[in-house]
């Protein structure tokens, strides 16, 4: 039977999301191609993060060694080649992260295989795989046919896809023996650098309320701010907000900000452009505010109201008092 390999992400001693995101889609490619599924994990004492995994997936491939301790790309690599001619996986995904880009190219190059990077969908039939990547900057989304291989190596966009939840049943941890032979000192780790949050992170959140250039400037924000807090929500914005200081960086949703996937997504004088609706389509709910009926956001919106804002955030804040 045919395999999907999907490498763990993780770091400092915890599995970061896109490694469930990368689960969610192998599970349902597993199925496409009659194919079984494994979570490779590479690290220093991965029992813990094994048995966690072993909840999530049907099997867990594990390497354990010192030098595998932090990721380092040509180790990484060394390894990966050496399980993939001895496992032969059909597919395998790696996280379009600066863990997976630093990886991905060069595997593929030395293996042969096919690669296709930031992908946002991906489809299997047999032995034929379609991926879909967002093109011209986020204004087209293709859907493209990859070459027929032994083997193909994809990585995915976070945030594009739902994550695996565990589940009742534990699959089986299979221990490899490291197959690093020898010093590696051409390429090692030296520190975590973590960059400092100045706020709240937006990417966690199951609440948004995000605002746009139609807020009409800086001093209109608190109330959105306010109704934000009263939902247990975070506040966001679109790329016109940050690029006229109104708010930081880190607030940003679209291609250039971040990929967010709450429950629920107000959207507040927001016009829809595609770099800020590909990095929130995915939200559960989406509930669009706009006095003008034609924006692009109501195209995608569950609920939309059409009229000033001015009008409806007074009426939300305080109906939302005391919500959360």
């Amino acid at each position: 039977m045919a395999e999907i390999f999907v490498l763990v992400e993780h770091r400092q001693g915890k599995i970061r999301d896109i490694t469930g995101e990368m689960l969610a889609v192998g599970e349902k490619l597993a199925g496409q191609a009659s194919a079984s599924l494994t979570a490779v994990l590479l690290g220093k004492g991965v029992k813990p993060m094994a048995e966690e995994l072993a909840t999530r997936a049907p099997k867990v491939l594990a390497i354990d060694d010192d030098r595998l301790e932090h990721f380092n790309a040509l180790l990484y690599q060394k390894v990966l080649s050496s399980l993939l001619s001895k496992y032969h996986p059909l597919l395998t995904l790696i996280g379009h992260t600066a863990f997976g880009m630093d990886l991905a190219p060069s595997l593929a190059v030395e293996k042969g295989f096919p690669i296709a990077t930031d992908c946002i969908g991906v489809s299997a039939e047999g032995n034929a795989v379609k991926v879909t990547r967002s093109i011209y900057g986020g204004k087209v989304n293709a859907t493209v046919s990859l070459k027929t291989s032994e083997g193909y190596i994809l990585t995915l966009r976070p945030g594009s896809f739902t994550a695996t939840a565990p589940g009742e049943k534990k699959g089986s941890i299979v221990v490899e023996p490291p197959p690093l032979e020898g010093a590696f000192d051409t390429k090692r780790f030296v520190e975590y650098i973590e960059a400092p949050l100045t706020g709240e992170d937006i990417t966690q959140a199951e609440i948004i309320v995000a605002v746009g250039q139609g807020i009409g400037g800086p001093e209109n924000i608190p109330m959105a701010e306010e109704v934000a807090k009263n939902l247990g929500g975070v506040l966001a914005c679109s790329r016109p907000v940050v690029d006229r200081n109104w708010l930081p960086k880190e607030r940003q949703v679209g291609i250039s900000g971040k990929t967010v996937k709450p429950k629920i997504y107000i959207a507040i004088g927001i016009s829809g452009a595609f770099q800020h609706v590909t990095a929130m389509q995915g939200s559960d709910t989406i509930i669009a505010i706009n006095k003008d009926p034609r924006a692009p956001i109501f195209s995608i919106a569950d609920y939309g109201i059409v009229d000033d804002y001015q009008n409806i955030l007074p009426v939300l804040k305080e109906k939302t008092q005391g919500a959360k």
